[in-house]
């Protein structure tokens, strides 16, 4: 069996006609991804969309291996989670008011510096946390199987960029003509935004998370909109301006509590077993190699440096904080998104971006570029490390799925920044933040840190809860989203986890990944368009 694995694993898995196909998918998937992140507060994982998509491709051109297939949804995605990591941090400047002091030059060196920072850890860590550990990415191991039952083929690519089509129509008829309304049901209630917003987007965000996450984000949404901002001044605790803070304080402590609980539950445990390890300790220390050279990587990272350092205007001892910490915060992700599938990227910059202003670092938009680079290089190792542990299931070649990242993450990047450049320049900065078009949700949690906090008891209980809810094993991040995200958007998600219970009763088997594939094309589709829409107002205005 070892010696099939090893023979599969060095044939090429990195092919022209995948990388082409890759370098398509990854435009569309970075962009949509950008959209997605700024629109919802979320950014689900696009690992089975993108490999079934990239399986699909392959095979019309005549090309069947699953290794190839899987590089090639490596190149598609590991732009998304660069977009994430951007639009998780870089929006908070603008909420800020610094609407001139960042450029798409500062927000490209912000990309790169991560990007690059990501993929010398992820090669440093791959065998460790792919060969060696137990940890099991579920995500990764999702794509595998994925990848195995899209063998069948045939219709599997009919619907998915047939609900695309729908989705896209969708949009533009709402957003565009005007034809159908973007929200229903709404009721005059002060402070809360309550509706059923018209998206096929969010419906599918409730469709992928699913039913027992989404009853703990809509429990946070009645907990923060009905309970706090409607309940406190109805009983007379508080005026409306007071229970707003209260609530995006709370919902920001829970989502940065969730982010704890990753380090207090799955982390720390890990790091003081290999601590006391002896024998195990030093093979788990002597696992952290790589198959590239060390030159290649040493010359990563001080590219890297230097874009810190020269390209963001920060000095030496904070561009030797970052790429240390981006190793630590790195080997953090790896460890919850293989235990979890969560990532919470942006709270590990959050941690970083604490610790550099302890230092002494007191220009708030520069900490701004410290989360960024430490949330995309943990974006990008939370995705890639999936990705690599579908590979390994499927026999694939580790060198190839590096380069594969490198080629994505590379141009996700430049296409990132290409988006945020061109929704910016369609509806300006004022439309980034809470109860705006871009609510950024995990953007705001970074600006009101750097910032100052509307209700600090309600942020340390917050915290605290999340912390210790996460250890007990109850999904903390999705309580907080709900009691920080607007209303309608709470309100709405839920549909689509009712539909995928009623979809699940009524379908077994292979239906059951219909479902998903479907979803997955709805919030591909209207994403895209949203973007597309956007660069259309850009040169509309223009001419």
């Amino acid at each position: 069996m070892s010696a099939e694995r090893g023979q599969a694993q060095s044939a090429r898995n990195l092919s022209v006609p995948g990388i082409l196909i890759g370098i398509v998918g990854c435009v569309i998937i970075t962009a949509s991804s950008v959209y997605t992140a700024l629109k919802m507060g979320a950014l689900p994982w696009p690992s089975i969309f993108t490999s079934i998509t990239a399986l699909l491709l392959l095979r019309a051109l005549g090309r069947t291996s699953l290794a190839e297939a899987n590089v090639t949804q490596i190149i598609m995605s590991a732009g998304s989670m660069v977009a994430g990591g951007l639009a998780f941090t870089i929006p908070g400047i603008w909420m800020l008011g610094y609407t001139d002091e960042v450029s798409w030059a500062h927000m490209l060196f912000v990309a790169l510096a991560g990007t690059l920072l990501g993929l010398v850890c992820t090669a440093l860590i791959r065998k460790r946390f792919i060969e060696e550990s137990a940890l099991e990415f579920p995500i990764g191991v999702a794509s595998a199987q994925t990848l195995k039952a899209s063998q069948a083929g045939g219709k599997t690519g009919a619907k998915l960029f047939g609900s695309m089509a729908v989705a896209g129509v969708w949009s533009v008829a709402r957003d565009v003509l005007g034809i159908i309304p973007a929200m229903l049901f709404a009721l005059p209630i002060p402070g809360v935004s309550f509706g059923l917003y018209n998206s096929p987007m969010l419906l599918s965000v409730g469709f992928l998370v699913g039913g027992a996450a989404m009853a703990f984000w809509f429990g946070g949404a009645l907990l923060g909109n009905l309970g706090i901002l409607v309940g406190a001044p109805a009983l007379g605790l508080c005026n409306l301006e007071t229970a707003q803070g209260v609530v995006s304080s709370l919902g920001m402590g829970l989502m940065m509590g969730s982010g704890l609980g990753v380090i207090v539950r799955d982390i720390l445990p890990q790091v003081f077993g290999r601590l006391r390890g002896g024998k195990d300790g030093d093979a788990a220390r002597a696992s952290f190699v790589s198959e590239l050279h060390p030159g290649t990587l040493a010359l990563l990272v001080a590219a890297a440096a230097l874009l810190v350092c020269f390209g963001l205007g920060l000095g030496p001892l904070v561009a030797l904080v970052v790429v240390a910490m981006s190793f630590v915060t790195t080997i953090m992700s790896a460890q919850s998104v293989g235990q979890t599938g969560i990532d919470p990227m942006e709270i590990f910059g959050l941690i970083v971006l604490l610790g550099v202003a302890a230092l002494g670092e007191s220009n708030q938009v520069k900490l701004f570029f410290v989360a960024g680079v430490i949330a995309v290089a943990c974006g990008l190792a939370g995705d890639v490390m999936s990705d690599f542990k579908a590979g390994h299931i499927v026999g694939g070649n580790p060198r190839d799925m590096w380069i594969g990242q490198a080629i994505g993450a590379v141009l996700g990047s430049v296409v990132s920044v290409a988006v945020l450049v061109a929704l910016v320049s369609a509806y300006g900065t004022g439309a980034f933040g809470p109860g705006q078009q871009f609510v950024s949700a995990q953007a705001s949690v970074v600006a009101t840190m750097v910032s100052g906090i509307p209700n600090v008891p309600a942020f340390v209980v917050g915290l605290v809860a999340g912390i210790v809810l996460y250890c007990l094993g109850l999904p903390s991040m999705m309580i907080g989203l709900g009691v920080y995200l607007p209303f309608y958007m709470s309100l709405t998600a839920p549909i689509g986890a009712l539909v995928k219970l009623v979809w699940d009763r009524a379908h077994k088997g292979d239906a059951e990944e219909e479902g998903i594939v479907i979803a997955s094309g709805l919030l591909g589709g209207e994403s895209i368009v949203g973007v597309i829409i956007a660069l259309v107002t850009v040169v509309t205005s223009m001419g």
